[in-house]
């Protein structure tokens, strides 16, 4: 998935789409209290390794039936919150999953689908916290968003990592290290993700298996992008209209 650097606030999108079924958007949006999150992400995409929309404004041509290639990114990023808060929320442990397609051609900011889903246990007010956290870490704009509820595990060492949502049954990604001169892993660093201003590193782990099985928007791929990756943004990254601390 790519970094943009379009102010666009996703949460907006997160309450206000039509059909995402969870709270209308405020007329007057109160000002954000101070906050903060460090997560890891399991992510997947269907580009070839390494997700080349990391440096161009389109992601890779997937070619069917000796036609003209068809231009998409259809990714899995399943969340786990190492630390962080938003006021006097505590979003420490949180998870939730963000699957969709960037689109053909994302140059003007503009993506085409996404899904967040929560894992059951995330309390309401957690739910509002990590909508809003997700619009500057994610500053782009969406052709339909919504959002869900559903279980989901996560595990991760330094060879594998493994994340489902209702036990594969709604999604599932298996990412595997990719081998080394060591048996470190192989890491990119000083590549910017998204809007996080601070990141250890995208460490790369092809995927065995990264799917999306709800919908008419389900897709599967094998072999393709994957990778790990620690990132930590606060309220006192972004301007200061956009939050209170």
């Amino acid at each position: 998935m790519q970094r943009m650097t379009i102010l666009f606030v996703f949460a907006i999108s997160v309450l206000g789409v039509a059909g995402a079924g969870e709270h209308p958007a405020p007329e007057h949006p109160a000002a954000m209290p101070a906050w903060s999150m460090n997560a890891t992400i399991i992510e997947a995409c269907s580009c070839p390794m390494f997700c080349q929309c990391y440096f161009n404004m389109a992601p890779a041509g997937h070619a069917h039936g000796g036609g003209e290639a068809e231009h998409f990114c259809k990714f899995n990023n399943a969340f786990k919150v190492n630390k962080g808060s938003y006021g006097s929320v505590s979003l420490d442990g949180a998870k939730f999953w963000v699957a969709g397609d960037l689109g053909g051609d994302f140059s003007k900011g503009q993506m085409d689908w996404a899904h967040l889903t929560y894992d059951k246990s995330v309390t309401k007010e957690q739910r509002d916290a990590i909508a809003a956290i997700m619009g500057h870490l994610y500053p782009v704009k969406w052709n339909a968003f919504t959002t869900g509820e559903g279980a989901m595990t996560w595990s991760a060492t330094k060879d594998a990592a493994q994340a489902t949502l209702d036990g594969g049954k709604s999604a599932e990604v298996r990412l595997v290290r990719n081998p080394g001169n060591t048996p470190d892993p192989v890491v990119i660093q000083n590549l910017k993700y998204w809007g996080a201003p601070r990141n250890t590193g995208f460490v790369l782990m092809p995927n065995e298996v990264e799917a999306y099985r709800v919908g008419q928007k389900a897709f599967e791929f094998k072999g393709t992008n994957g990778f790990m990756i620690t990132f930590d943004i606060t309220s006192k990254d972004v301007a200061p209209a956009k939050a209170g601390a």
